[in-house]
């Protein structure tokens, strides 16, 4: 099968962790070389963050299971990129 190289995910986190520990420890793991995290919403109780995640082969039970760790669920995967390279997304006409 071929390995994951790129995942968005969208998540909801409560407010602690804060975001930067957050993002730290999801790096963290195995095979992923960087996540960038963007807040997507904010309320009282919780964030809705948008998560991009690359590397050799993501995981994604691995990063379901340290979101859940962390306090937060994993609500849609909004993009994934397998295969030996990323395919950036382009325009076509039925765009």
């Amino acid at each position: 099968m071929a390995p994951v190289r790129r995942l968005v995910i969208d998540v909801l986190k409560p407010h602690e962790p804060p975001l930067v520990e957050f993002t730290q420890q999801l790096s963290d793991l195995d095979d992923v070389d960087g996540v960038t995290s963007s807040l997507v919403e904010l309320d009282r109780e919780v964030q809705n963050v948008k998560l991009t995640f690359e590397g050799v082969s993501v995981d994604f039970d691995a990063v379901q299971a340290t979101v859940e760790n962390l306090g937060g669920t994993v609500h849609s995967v909004d993009e994934v990129a397998c295969g030996e390279r990323v395919v950036e997304d382009r325009k076509t006409p039925q765009d």
